[in-house]
């Protein structure tokens, strides 16, 4: 089986995260990715910026992990970088004496969120600095973000615009892996985690943990190669509005259905992947109502969904798990997790419940890898058992030969 990191199991068990991107471009309406446009610093000035308020949202959510974009493609840097004049430090805002990342940070810390950066490595105007020189620039702002705001959980790297740069990649490791030991790095280098390969949110099913390849940018043609297989949880990143991923007062209408929201659940949470969604902060430095009481809408679903499991008593029999409840009722979920210590074992399994009365059990339900959870949604069963048969597992035996691992936990539920 496939060594990984305990933070990497812990990351699957954050489930959902909120990304914010904010910056410059949120006060410049109608720019896009590399469309090269100059957007002056004077325009950035959140007069009522209030991290807390995110938090507050995310917390009220359910939400357990929040990324900030510290610097996008554009170079803005929403610290006061000592690498770069285009920063907050240069802004009417505060008079230029603000730190978003230092309120993003602190909020984190105070409603208890797990603290996510982003850094985008590629920017406009990098063509005009030689590779060194560049990398050098990038490894000291990134240093700056991991020196000076305590202990960061993830540092999330966008490939997009880094697919013909070839980068210093053993000295970058070897500095965010000097700075802070434990931080969670996604996509690039080192990766602790993966893109799942859209911005939809959407994860592929099956849903492997353990991969030879990975999706590395938009604008790539082919993924990164790995010598060997390595353990990467996914990660499926999507905008709560239609297009934006800063914010925008011309598209609150495109702001995603509750029900949307639920089938993104579904397909990212539901398929062993974390859900990570986006919310532009608006041009006050607060997030916009619609989007927050949607995000709060989908964490309340969650919540009273699964929230009141229906109790069985439960055996056990090599590769068969069979539930039998004390009397019949309706179920239309079974969620299914392995141990966190040996996921990804299960490649294939099935679900199998009994009339009620009698007669050879149904298939109610095929599925395939699990992981951290696999929530499995099929029509209602009047039943009073069922059964989890493991049908495909990976080789993992222990020193005994005995096969260990594989289902650690199992919930039924009727959910309407």
């Amino acid at each position: 089986m496939m060594k990984y990191k305990k933070e990497q199991a812990d990351f699957l068990k954050w489930e959902l995260g909120v990304f914010f991107h904010f910056g410059i471009r949120t006060f410049y309406e109608g720019h896009r990715d590399w469309d090269m446009k100059e957007m002056p610093l004077s325009g950035f000035n959140p007069s009522n910026l209030d991290c807390g308020q995110w938090m507050r949202v995310i917390k009220e959510s359910g939400a357990k992990y929040a990324i900030l974009v510290c610097k996008h493609h554009d170079g803005f840097a929403n610290w006061p970088s000592k690498y770069t004049n285009y920063s907050v430090a240069n802004t009417p805002w505060k008079n230029g004496k603000g730190d978003v990342v230092k309120e993003f940070t602190d909020a984190c810390r105070e409603y208890g969120i797990k603290t996510g950066l982003y850094y985008s490595p590629a920017e406009f105007g990098s063509k005009d600095k030689s590779s060194k020189d560049y990398d050098e620039y990038f490894i000291n702002q990134v240093s700056e973000l991991l020196k000076n705001y305590g202990k960061i959980d993830y540092l999330w790297f966008d490939g997009c615009g880094s697919e013909n740069h070839k980068y210093d990649e053993k000295r970058i490791i070897k500095t965010i892996r000097g700075l802070q030991s434990d931080i969670l790095i996604f996509n690039m280098w080192d990766p602790d985690t993966r893109w799942v390969g859209n911005e939809s949110g959407y994860a592929h099913m099956p849903n492997n943990l353990t991969v030879k390849s990975t999706a590395f940018s938009v604008l790539a043609e082919t993924g990164e190669q790995f010598e060997a297989e390595k353990f990467l949880p996914v990660e499926c990143d999507f905008r709560m509005r239609l297009r934006n991923w800063f914010y925008s007062d011309r598209d609150e209408h495109t702001v995603k259905s509750l029900e949307e929201l639920i089938g993104n659940y579904y397909y990212t949470v539901g398929r062993g992947a974390n859900m990570l969604i986006n919310i532009g902060p608006g041009r006050d430095g607060l997030l916009p109502e619609k989007d927050s009481e949607r995000l709060i809408e989908l964490g309340k679903y969650i919540k009273e969904s699964f929230s009141n499991p229906i109790f069985f008593d439960l055996t056990k029999n090599e590769n068969l798990y069979i539930c039998k409840l004390k009397e019949p009722v309706l179920i239309n979920h079974c969620v299914l997790k392995e141990n966190e210590e040996k996921l990804g074992i299960v490649e294939q399994f099935s679900i199998k419940a009994y009339p009620y009365d009698y007669g050879l059990p149904i298939t109610v339900y095929n599925g395939k890898t699990i992981g951290h959870k696999a929530i499995c949604r099929f029509p209602a069963f009047f039943t009073d058992k069922i059964e989890i048969v493991i049908e495909k597992n990976i080789d993992d035996k222990n020193n005994n030969g005995e096969e260990s691992g594989k289902i650690e936990d199992i919930s039924l539920y009727f959910i309407k």
